[in-house]
């Protein structure tokens, strides 16, 4: 290996105290001058750092902690050019799991304080406390490289949201965040909302299954309102006590006004069609919006005449999610006229549990048939004649609908023809997500595969 300077040499070696972006030109410096292993040789080793940490401080060693660490030295080539997300889920099934405590935590982030290469860190269903979130609030305004960080259904309360919520008013590399099932409630949902009037960085949120209530919701729109860089927001199960749908109107005027929201989650709203046709006449105004998630809400047919006009006219949807709600034929054949004669655009359409019969269903079929960009239907729920079965068992016969891109299967029993249900649908792994393999088929996981924001989301 040739020589090179000494200053070259030194600023290749500050690998652990810079972030993505830098470690990347630092990557390349190396392979330019070929001292590549060098580096490699003076960086931590994730679990022998872990292991030395954890008797400096005194704290038993996490057995599931250390595995996933020993997991990702043995990545090299993964860490010196993506970097690393840890996976270290509660609920993994392949190993036996120690679920991280808040003084495993306060272990971990001492490791990670050093390890510019880990982007990405996965806690989710542990039993993590507001005093793991100090823990976590303060490796947030330390740590300049973490891009996602996921504590959904963790134990953290109103003051540990606080903590994070104003840990990411200082933080400008964190692009994703999921609190999911995180009972902060309304007051620590506000804390969430203020920052988004602060922060510039942040991409994604994930609030659902909060308990956040009406005042957060106003107070999270009316942040949206200025915020110009977060793409996708989950705000699904509020809990809402009024039946004046008014956080509707919020979002709706939202929606008027914002340019760089790309996912909205608005799943068990409690909304109706007043609500659908507020929506509507804000998304006449909107021309960023992909993918919209009006899943177990109260829409029927009514509200659906109003989506179907918003179609004929707009063409930036790309993802409609009306999975339980109460559309029935006519608002299938709404949707289908739609389809079939004006939009070009939505690739996502799922109707599951909607009281559709074969006459709505048969409709939706035919509107495959003329629109070669609708791409994925889902309609299991319903009720299938023999019509239906045979209509869909076409499409798939024909290859014009792919098994991975709708939840049923035909199969045939003495001449006739029946749908089976696959294992597929919109958000497949929203609440669980696979540790062994990467999941990137449109049948696991739409918005991913279709509608993705960024790298990260």
């Amino acid at each position: 290996m040739r020589q090179i300077e000494h200053s070259k040499l030194l600023a290749v070696l500050q690998c652990r105290r810079n972030g993505g972006q830098t470690l990347e030109v630092t990557v390349r410096k190396a392979k330019q001058f070929n001292v590549i292993e060098q580096v490699m040789s003076v960086c931590p080793d994730l679990h022998q750092h872990y292991v030395q940490v954890c008797q400096n401080l005194g704290q038993p060693e996490n057995p599931f902690i250390a595995h996933v660490l020993q997991e990702a030295d043995k990545n090299d080539e993964i860490i010196w050019t993506k970097g690393v997300t840890l996976k270290i889920a509660g609920n993994s099934n392949l190993v036996p799991v120690q679920r991280v405590t808040d003084d495993s935590l306060q272990v971990l982030v001492s490791v990670l304080r050093t390890a510019a290469f880990v982007t990405g860190l996965d806690l989710r269903y542990n039993v993590l406390t507001d005093a793991g979130a100090k823990t976590m609030a303060t490796f947030l305004q330390e740590n300049s490289s973490l891009r996602y960080l996921n504590l959904m259904f963790n134990n953290i309360g109103k003051s540990g949201a606080e903590l994070i919520a104003k840990a990411l008013h200082g933080n400008e590399t964190l692009l994703h965040m999921r609190m999911t099932g995180n009972k902060i409630g309304e007051e620590g949902g506000m804390f969430f909302a203020s920052m988004l009037q602060i922060n510039s960085t942040l991409e994604k949120l994930d609030l659902g299954d909060c308990d956040i209530g009406v005042q957060c919701l106003i107070a999270t729109a009316s942040a949206l309102n200025l915020n110009k860089s977060v793409k996708a927001i989950n705000l699904n199960r509020p809990l809402l006590f009024s039946q004046e749908e008014e956080t509707t109107v919020h979002l709706a005027l939202m929606l008027k006004n914002n340019s760089s929201l790309v996912e909205l989650h608005l799943c068990k709203h409690e909304m109706k069609n007043f609500g659908v046709e507020r929506l509507c006449e804000a998304l006449y105004e909107n021309s960023t919006l992909r993918y919209l998630d009006l899943a177990c809400n109260k829409i029927t047919s009514d509200g659906v005449k109003f989506l179907g006009k918003l179609l004929k006219w707009n063409q930036t949807l790309q993802i409609l999610d009306l999975n339980a709600n109460r559309i029935e034929d006519d608002g299938a054949i709404y949707l289908s006229q739609a389809l079939a004669l004006y939009n070009r655009t939505l690739q996502v359409l799922s109707v599951v549990s909607n009281n559709i019969s074969g006459k709505g269903l048969v409709a939706l079929s035919d509107a495959m048939r003329t629109n070669t960009e609708l791409s994925c239907i889902y309609i299991w729920g319903n009720k299938f004649d023999e019509a239906t079965c045979r209509a869909f068992s076409e499409l798939i016969q024909m290859g014009r609908l792919k098994l991975n891109c709708t939840d049923v299967e035909p199969y045939e029993v003495d001449g006739h023809i029946y749908l089976a249900e696959l294992s597929h649908g919109l958000q497949k792994h929203y609440y669980w997500t696979p540790t062994y393999w990467v999941v990137t088929e449109k049948d696991a996981n739409a918005s991913l595969a279709i509608a993705a924001v960024s790298e990260y989301l």
